[in-house]
């Protein structure tokens, strides 16, 4: 089992930043690929970003590319979401996310395994 808590997330202004960082206890951080999600109200979830278990491979939607960057730090077993130049479609419900290694090269949600229970990001125009 793997236990995820995210935190960092608020209300910003459009062009404005957050950085929102998610802390896992349990089974070996290392063990897992991350990966981020998020949930505006009335839609699905979608496939933000993710990162593989060493940290060398990224994926990105097309949506946040160049705006917001996945990292993380096996030895603070965190894995960090900066998120620049913020636009109101950014509104959402962020969840962090652990599967299988071979997970973080794709974006659909039924390959993870453990979810946080969000953090709200509210970009106001």
């Amino acid at each position: 089992q793997v236990q995820l808590v995210e935190s960092g997330g608020g209300l910003v202004q459009a062009g404005g930043s957050l950085r929102l960082s998610c802390a896992a206890s349990g089974r070996p951080f290392s063990s897992y690929a991350m990966a981020w999600f998020r949930q505006a109200p009335g839609k699905e979830r979608e496939f933000v970003a993710a990162i593989s278990w060493g940290g060398v491979n990224r994926n990105y939607a097309d949506s946040v590319k160049g705006r917001f960057r996945i990292s993380r730090d096996n030895a603070k077993n965190t894995v960090y979401l900066q998120m620049n130049s913020l636009k109101p479609e950014d509104t959402a419900i962020y969840y962090c996310t652990a599967g299988p290694r071979s997970s973080w090269s794709g974006k659909s949600k039924s390959v993870y395994d453990y979810w946080g229970q969000g953090t709200q990001v509210t970009v106001s125009s």
